[in-house]
């Protein structure tokens, strides 16, 4: 394993030029950017490298005897860590958090700031999905502090800069590496990033801009939603920072299921268990829809499993107020368990005739067939 050549150098190298090798590899190879298996290895090879090469009595006897001449010399080629090179800042540079590489924290902390959205998950009943319903619902939101007009800053104060970072925020850190020296930058710690004096914060917001309160709404839910369904209630969500527009709020619909019917999409299904003779001669039956009663013919010779369709009698369509989708009924036919005496005699008669038509049809088509 050749030091120089997992740089990339020559063994003229200059130390600027060692450390602009490193740079370039280490940004390569970090294994917070490089997802390859090997990639930490890698890396953990040219910090080994650039940490022997970057020392001038290391580089000497390295040139000379190589890692053996390293260990002869009480130098352990093999005890260098990672943590030796402070990874975070390193990694850290690669966005510009570091004036050492390409400038620093740029961001204004008084700057317009949007409000979070929020969100509020109701339930309703399946019968208030189809129709729709308007519903009073409480939530808890940051609303603009009224004493302070969400400045944050008690009115007429007078030194409203932060002393410490002069209202940019953040504060700038020396750290040494074996890169040199780099500048951080990081939240000032009196004021919290506001950029502005904690002596002149607002008393009733402690200088958030905003307090929260508890509010009753009331939002119209239209026919037609569905489980699962979301609605965005505008300028309802916390409120924002330095003038910045006030959140929305979005509202999770949960639907309670029907003990009666189940729908998909706009269409209704539900069972009709009817008797065998309705099967067999046919009927007009009340049935109940989400429209209320209604009358279903049943056709004659209907069999168990069919269905028959009550049209526009489903789910209003959602935006419209006059297409509806439909009802859709499965027939079950229930046969009895227990027979009285005179409906066992029918079945009988009934069984016979249906034997002796029977035998009449195979006797038909015997003669038709010459037989």
């Amino acid at each position: 394993m050749d030091y120089y050549e997992i740089l990339g150098v020559s063994k003229n190298a200059t130390k600027d030029e060692l450390k602009k090798a490193f740079r370039q590899k280490a940004r390569q190879y970090h294994p917070d950017v490089n997802k390859a298996p090997d990639a930490a290895e890698k890396f953990k090879e040219i910090g080994k490298a650039y940490e022997t090469l970057s020392d001038d009595n290391k580089r000497q006897i390295y040139d000379q005897y190589g890692e053996e001449g390293l260990s002869n010399a009480g130098f352990n080629p093999n005890s260098f860590s990672m943590d030796d090179l402070d990874l975070s800042e390193i990694f850290s540079s690669f966005f510009g958090g570091f004036s050492g590489f390409g400038g620093g924290y740029s961001s204004n902390p008084n700057a317009p700031e949007r409000g979070d959205d929020l969100r509020m998950d109701i339930e309703i009943s399946f019968m208030e999905a189809c129709f729709g319903i308007e519903k009073e619902i409480k939530i808890r939101h940051l609303e603009e502090c009224e004493t302070c007009g969400g400045t944050g800053l008690e009115k007429n104060a007078k030194d409203t800069v932060c002393p410490v970072c002069k209202g940019r925020g953040r504060v700038q850190k020396s750290t040494q590496t074996i890169l040199g020296s780099f500048t951080s930058v990081t939240t000032c710690p009196n004021c919290h990033g506001t950029g502005k004096n904690p002596e002149a914060f607002c008393k009733q917001c402690k200088g958030l801009g905003s307090i929260e309160k508890e509010k009753k709404l009331t939002i119209k839910i239209p026919h037609g939603v569905e489980h699962g369904s979301k609605m965005r209630v505008s300028n309802e969500g916390n409120a924002g920072r330095n003038g910045g527009r006030t959140g929305d709020l979005y509202v999770v619909i949960h639907v309670k299921q029907s003990k009666e019917f189940v729908r998909q999409g706009f269409d209704i299904f539900s069972e009709l268990e009817i008797s065998t003779p309705q099967a067999v001669l046919g009927d007009e039956i009340t049935v109940n829809t989400i429209h209320g009663e209604t009358v279903a013919k049943i056709p004659q010779g209907v069999q168990n499993g069919d269905r028959i369709t009550l049209k526009g009698f489903g789910v209003p369509y959602l935006g419209s107020n006059s297409q509806k989708g439909n009802h859709y009924i499965t027939i079950k036919v229930a046969v009895p368990k227990k027979l009285s005496e005179k409906e066992e005699k029918l079945y009988k008669e009934l069984y016979m005739l249906s034997k002796n038509r029977d035998s009449s049809i195979i006797d038909k088509m015997k003669t038709a067939l010459g037989k």
